[in-house]
């Protein structure tokens, strides 16, 4: 009984504390303008929680699993907000699932080796997070107008969305949130391993 307590507390709380890294990227407006801090803070948390619970249990799967769960519970606060009066382009859903699967195909094609699902796994999950919630934010309507039009009560006055400088291929917000997120899961993601044995 205290195994699986164990395990129901490390998938709930490590997943509110992924959908919580830095609260405002879920909105629309921030998505877009902290881009880089969104690819960070995601695809290092996401590594960190499914390997965590991926390695405690040792089942291939465990991963997308954990993603499933992060994603519903997404999908609860867009609905919520929804529910409030504001349009569904308010909240963006995290797409975790995909980079998620990556990480359990990695662990199932290495023989469960957890050193390579820390090292190939992370990799993949820093570099394709960033493009497929570049994608998913491609698909929605202009987030400055939903910023400006429907206003969250609780954003401050120093916080109001600036139009961001776009056409510089220097500040590349795909390259810069894949670059960093790739670089930076790995060593984190080895820490939580670490920790969990």
């Amino acid at each position: 009984t205290t195994h699986y307590l164990f395990i129901v507390v490390v998938a709930a709380n490590s997943t509110l504390l992924t959908i919580n890294a830095g609260d405002y990227i879920f909105y629309t407006d921030w998505a877009w303008t902290s881009f880089v801090v969104f690819s960070i803070s995601q695809s290092t948390m996401l590594a960190v929680g499914a390997i965590y619970y991926m390695l405690f249990t040792g089942v291939p799967g465990t991963a997308t699993y954990y993603a499933t769960i992060m994603t519903i519970y997404t999908w609860v606060v867009k609905g919520a907000w929804f529910a409030l009066g504001y349009p569904m382009d308010f909240v963006t859903v995290p797409i975790w699932i995909p980079s998620a699967m990556l990480l359990d195909l990695t662990y199932w094609a290495t023989r469960r080796n957890k050193h390579a699902a820390i090292i190939i796994g992370g990799t993949l999950i820093g570099l394709s997070l960033p493009m497929f919630n570049m994608i998913n934010l491609l698909l929605i309507r202009d987030p400055l107008e939903v910023a400006f039009k429907y206003p969250r009560p609780t954003l401050p006055p120093y916080m109001t969305p600036i139009e961001p400088q776009v056409g510089k291929s220097q500040n590349s917000p795909v390259a810069l949130g894949s670059g960093a997120g790739a670089v930076l899961t790995v060593p984190i993601a080895a820490l939580g391993a670490k920790l969990n044995t």
